[in-house]
């Protein structure tokens, strides 16, 4: 075996020995476990409407965008869905990107052409991470959800311009970040304020405009909202919402939407009908509220300190990796799926089940998913 090949091999092994290996899973069509692992939130990927839409859109324009959105992959589709997200989250302007992952990219990166100090929040998602390294700027690491700490960081580089990056509900233990306290400390320094809104987006603020809306800040010239499109709306791609000279800064420079291809017309035209089915979904919205209040209240009552969930995630600790595997893959084969994260997704380096509310799932499976977690704890 090659040097490289023996060195890869050997760190496999390493996170074997761990309990950190991977695997893929594929599920079928007609897969029939009750989905507490997934984000589709508000149940929307399967809706009827949405279907319909993607039918549509798949049989006017075919299968991909054929190109990237500067060449041939802009459509009409596409436009129509910035315009609507930007409506909805209360921004000037919003441009659609193939994932959430390229949109936080882009953003990072755009706020370190003018900013020339990022403070990212401790817990913050990999790709917030992977914008920050990318960014050429310097970065400073804030303790987790402390405003204090974030002013006190500003105070500590007088004359420097800084970005201040967060998430606005975290997307492993589900709690929610003090957007204001945040937007207080940056706004009076002459800073600009990130929020990855993915975890938020469908499920809070009024119409469920997400957590920026909710903290009053939707509109805010120095606020950049971020989201993903894959979660609440149960499609994919992603978006950067803002002031309208942020957006053409992204148009002109940034990277991961010149150079990705477009997302195709399909996905965005279904994901523009689950964005009109969300901004009505008020019903949906207070069924996953009582969910998850029941799902902390249950784990609580059996002795184990689930998280609070601010919106549809909430988190229970595991011993470790191996066991919180075994956790997982035990309710697997009662026909529950739950997620399983371990280092590194995790940001304080412990094992935890993470439980993901669906307004989608019938009431008789919820309830039987409920008893299965309890009952396959370590």
């Amino acid at each position: 075996m090659t040097g490289w090949l023996a060195s890869l091999d050997r760190l496999a092994h390493e996170r074997a020995k761990a309990g950190l290996t991977r695997r893929l899973r594929p599920r079928s069509a007609d897969d029939t476990v009750v989905d507490l692992a997934g984000n589709d939130y508000l149940g929307l990927a399967g809706h009827p409407a949405v279907v319909a839409a993607a039918r549509d859109a798949l049989t006017a324009y075919g299968l991909g965008a054929t190109g990237s959105r500067l060449v041939r992959g802009s459509t009409d589709a596409h436009e129509a869905l910035e315009t609507a997200l930007a409506g909805w989250l209360g921004a000037a302007s919003a441009l659609v990107f193939s994932s959430g992952y390229l949109a936080n990219l882009a953003a990072v990166r755009a706020a370190a052409t003018v900013c020339d100090l990022i403070v990212s929040d401790a817990y913050n998602h990999a790709s917030l991470i992977d914008g920050c390294r990318i960014s050429g700027a310097e970065v400073i690491v804030a303790p987790h959800n402390d405003p204090a700490a974030v002013a006190a960081i500003l105070d500590g580089h007088p004359g420097r311009t800084a970005a201040v990056v967060t998430e606005s509900v975290f997307s492993v233990d589900g709690d929610l970040a003090p957007l204001d306290g945040l937007h207080r400390a940056v706004s009076a320094r002459g800073g600009l304020l990130i929020v990855d809104d993915a975890h938020a987006l469908g499920l809070l603020g009024p119409d469920g405009a997400g957590g920026v809306a909710a903290a009053g800040l939707a509109g805010e010239p120095d606020v950049l909202v971020t989201a993903t499109l894959s979660k609440s709306l149960g499609g994919a791609g992603g978006v950067v919402a803002g002031h309208p000279t942020v957006i053409q800064h992204l148009v002109d420079t940034g990277r991961s939407f010149i150079y990705d291809t477009a997302p195709p017309p399909a996905v965005v035209a279904g994901v523009l009908a689950a964005v009109e089915i969300a901004r009505a979904a008020d019903d949906r919205r207070a069924l996953l509220a009582e969910r998850g209040a029941r799902i902390a209240g249950r784990l609580r009552a059996a002795g184990f300190p689930a998280t609070d969930p601010a919106a549809g995630v909430l988190s229970v600790p595991a011993p470790g990796p191996e066991a919180a595997v075994a956790w997982a893959a035990d309710c697997r084969d009662r026909g529950v799926a739950v997620g399983c994260f371990r280092p590194p997704s995790t940001p304080d380096g412990s094992s935890r089940l993470r439980l993901t509310v669906n307004a989608g799932v019938p009431e008789a499976d919820f309830a039987r998913a409920l008893d299965v977690i309890v009952e396959c704890a370590p």
